[in-house]
């Protein structure tokens, strides 16, 4: 079984993504990893090349800005790496800057390979999220936040990222998946406030004009946190690749960030108190098809 990871990275060391932790949380599982560079004006170059030289093959790109509609440019990007992977790979494993999988869940993920390597059914294999939100310490768990998402593919003809690189389809068509007991650890959001108002500036300049950035998120001295919707205590472990980042540079809030009253309106709230009692995530998008 022959396994080939990829993602695609611009500018980490500047916007502070752990891209180095996210390519070596999957590594292990990789034969060969794909890392498209994009243009970047800092040091990401030289951080992800020297990763493991062996493995990882880098490809340059230029990213097209003018791709706004939905963030397609992060998309165009992921199609960039994913058509540079080996064609006798049988699997492939994807991973964004912003991500990690922890090592718990590693032979998990090998074994479900494995196991589904001739049933041609599974397409892809779904994994679980946890969304860290203001520090390493929270996670956000409401609807407002995905729960599940396709990191693990088959190498079939056909695939593609969609939309702005949040999951992929083959030919336009949703993959049939099979859901795991695995997760990713998604970090995007682990920024003091100050940052976190930052990201949200930065990162819609991928989606919208300077215009609708400065009218909907102008420069302000704090960022409301309740924008998470809902926090709980993280009480686990974090991915081993992750610690020396973490103890580097976790922060601590005064005040305990999941006593804050959420910003939900009322059908969000409903929906919420449903799926709260009932574990059913009504009217929940789904960008592929559970098949086992």
């Amino acid at each position: 079984m022959k396994v080939t990871g990829f993602t695609f990275i611009r500018n980490a060391v500047a916007n502070d993504y752990p891209i180095k932790e996210a390519i070596l949380s999957v590594l292990p599982l990789c034969d060969e990893f794909i890392v498209a560079l994009g243009d970047s004006t800092d040091e990401t170059s030289e951080l992800v090349k020297s990763i493991n030289p062996e493995k990882i093959r880098t490809i340059d790109t230029i990213w097209d800005e003018t791709l706004k509609e939905g963030g397609r440019v992060f998309a165009a990007e992921t199609d960039k790496a994913l058509a540079e992977v080996s064609r006798d790979a049988d699997w492939l494993i994807y991973i964004q800057g912003d991500e990690a999988i922890h090592e718990d869940y590693l032979p998990i993920i090998k074994m479900e390979m494995e196991a589904e390597l001739n049933n041609k059914k599974v397409e892809a294999l779904l994994l679980k999220y946890k969304h860290f939100y203001g520090s390493y310490d929270y996670v956000a768990e409401s609807r407002r936040w995905y729960r599940r998402e396709v990191r693990i593919l088959r190498n079939t003809p056909g695939i593609h990222s969609y939309k702005d690189a949040q999951g992929f389809r083959t030919n336009d068509k949703k993959l049939n998946v099979k859901l795991i007991d695995a997760y990713v650890y998604h970090y995007g959001w682990v920024k003091p406030p100050a940052g976190l108002q930052g990201k949200v500036r930065n990162f819609n300049k991928y989606y919208q004009t300077e215009d609708w950035i400065e009218q909907n998120y102008p420069v302000q001295k704090a960022f409301d946190m309740r924008n998470a919707d809902r926090l709980i205590h993280f009480t686990g472990t974090h991915p081993k690749v992750l610690q020396k980042r973490i103890d580097a540079a976790n922060w601590k809030f005064e005040d305990d960030l999941t006593k804050q009253t959420p910003k939900m309106n009322f059908r969000r709230l409903m929906l919420q108190k449903i799926e709260d009692f009932t574990g059913l995530r009504l009217f929940e998008y789904r960008n592929y098809k559970i098949v086992k």
